[in-house]
């Protein structure tokens, strides 16, 4: 009796949270409602420029400020004989109907930092369609990549960023810090892989797991129902005493999953050795590469600084705007998505 009484006053506080939570959410949404539906915009950022800038402030401090001058002096009136060069191109193309737009090749910066069902991929499907619009010959996107999660969620990310590909348009994929499982499937996408030396990458396996009570409610004289339609539609469960078919089923979904894993990294990744590669274990970046799981050790930073000296580097971000009541329920998910991330990750290796 006094357990039940315990656990009867435990639901009783979980229910008045619950509660509390909803009137919140009721209230927020209520509040934030005449901005229902508005749509997020692109934010872009010129890294050459910041890059230029940085430049110039050390100088400033590194160099005289009369060289400096005649140097700047010098730059400029050369920019300014450029342009009216180029003005003058312009205008004779255009008296002769000749005139083509035309630009240079840029290299455009996406971020995907991912969570364990790869819900940013809104954005993602935004940042590329808009690079898509603009994208000429010669163009290339780099990625920063850094995640690991669910398979499913990471195929439709995946889809997103072959977009790229089909339109010709050159894939760079940097992994600083871990590409991991899910995270390592987009990672495949890319032309090339680039990796830090000591960032995460592969875990090309598929794991399950969950608790289940069923014998301590047994214990406390708790009865537990479930009922289905189908043999498997439900295999394994935290309340029902599980079978050893259930578990034999369960199993084979992992397998079956675990299979269309590899067939995605040996279609993109053809010269794996799966065999030795798609084992679930993960490996850092110097050990990624002798494994040809990368191609190169280099980090984001050292890539885009050697861009930035030659063409023009543009980071492109999407922004989605948000309701009072969505911003309440994100830091939520969050919260209870980083307690999820530590229960899992205790005792074994960080990677889902």
């Amino acid at each position: 009796m006094e357990f039940l009484f315990d656990y009867g006053l435990f639901l009783a506080k979980i229910a008045t949270v619950v509660v509390s939570i909803i009137a919140i959410l009721i209230a927020a949404k209520a509040v934030g409602g005449k901005s229902a539906g508005a749509k997020g915009e692109l934010e872009v950022t010129n890294l050459t420029e910041q890059y230029k800038d940085t430049v110039i402030e050390l100088e400033h401090h590194l160099f005289d400020d009369v060289e400096l001058k005649a140097r700047t002096k010098a730059e400029k009136k050369a920019d300014k004989e450029a342009e009216k060069a180029k003005q003058k191109e312009i205008k004779q193309a255009a008296k002769a109907g000749e005139l083509e737009l035309k630009r240079d090749a840029r290299l455009f910066v996406l971020d995907f930092n991912g969570s364990i069902d790869a819900k940013e991929v809104a954005a993602l499907r935004e940042e590329v369609s808009a690079i898509l619009a603009v994208a000429i010959e010669g163009d290339e996107v780099l990625l920063r990549l850094e995640s690991g999660g669910m398979v499913h969620g990471y195929g439709l990310a995946s889809s997103q960023l072959d977009r790229l590909r089909d339109a010709n348009i050159t894939l760079t994929i940097s992994v600083d810090k871990v590409a991991a499982s899910g995270g390592y499937m987009m990672a495949c996408i890319g032309e090339k892989i680039i990796a830090a030396p000591f960032a995460i990458v592969g875990s090309i396996g598929v794991v399950a797991q969950l608790p289940n009570f069923n014998k301590l409610l047994k214990k406390n004289d708790i009865e537990f129902e479930q009922l289905t339609a189908g043999e498997y539609k439900r295999t394994l469960t935290m309340f029902g005493e599980n079978s050893d078919k259930a578990r034999e089923k369960f199993q084979l979904e992992l397998e079956e999953t675990h299979v269309l894993f590899k067939d995605f990294i040996r279609e993109h990744r053809s010269e794996l050795d799966l065999e030795k590669v798609a084992t679930g274990e993960h490996w850092f970046g110097k050990q990624a590469l002798e494994l040809g799981l990368i191609d190169e050790i280099q980090t984001s930073d050292d890539y885009l600084t050697k861009a930035c000296k030659n063409r023009e580097v543009l980071a492109i971000h999407y922004v989605q705007k948000k309701k009072l009541s969505d911003k309440i329920a994100g830091i939520a998910g969050q919260s209870a998505e980083n307690v999820f991330m530590r229960l899992i990750s205790k005792g074994q290796r960080p990677i889902v």
